[in-house]
């Protein structure tokens, strides 16, 4: 998916060649759209050298930052409750997530990353958070709020491709 839309400094014309969209090929939309396409790629790349699906490399960085429930990594990747079943019994089976019942309601189930789980990611994600926190510690205070505001910008306006309604 190509997020600023369309070719390098391409315009949209109306009639008579005037401009009536936005210039999609600014030096920040073509850095923003190079991002998405690198961290896809990144996601693809880590994915095989870990011989994980994509599915299951995601689901692991969620399961990084939080404890979620099959149903809800279902939800979050957008697939059924039985294909989750299926990436979780993978993960499970490879001992980088372990089941547990949930503290407070015993009829349903906790994920929780094991150490090997967490290794799997971090270590081939690594090197990239060193050379991110580099380039974040190398901006001013000033510096970096511009670039959050962007940044927030930008995900506010990829969500809104993900809103009800858009599938067509």
């Amino acid at each position: 998916m190509a997020p600023a839309g369309g070719p390098e400094g391409a315009h949209h014309g109306g009639a008579a060649g005037r401009d009536t969209g936005p210039d999609l090929g600014t030096p920040t939309l073509v850095a923003l759209r190079d991002l998405v396409t690198t961290g896809a790629r990144v996601n693809h790349v880590v994915a095989r050298r870990a011989g994980l699906s994509e599915s299951e490399l995601v689901t692991l960085e969620h399961l990084s930052r939080e404890q979620i429930g099959p149903a809800e990594v279902a939800r979050r990747l957008e697939v059924s409750t039985a294909a989750a079943t299926g990436i979780v019994d993978r993960l499970v089976a490879r001992g980088h997530v372990e089941r547990r019942p949930h503290a407070a309601d015993r009829r349903r189930t906790e994920l929780v990353i094991t150490d090997t789980g967490r290794g799997e990611v971090v270590g081939h994600l690594l090197p990239m958070f060193v050379a991110l926190g580099r380039l974040d510690r190398s901006f001013s205070a000033e510096e970096r709020a511009v670039v959050e505001r962007y940044l927030r910008g930008a995900v506010e306006a990829f969500e809104r491709v993900l809103e009800p309604g858009q599938d067509g």
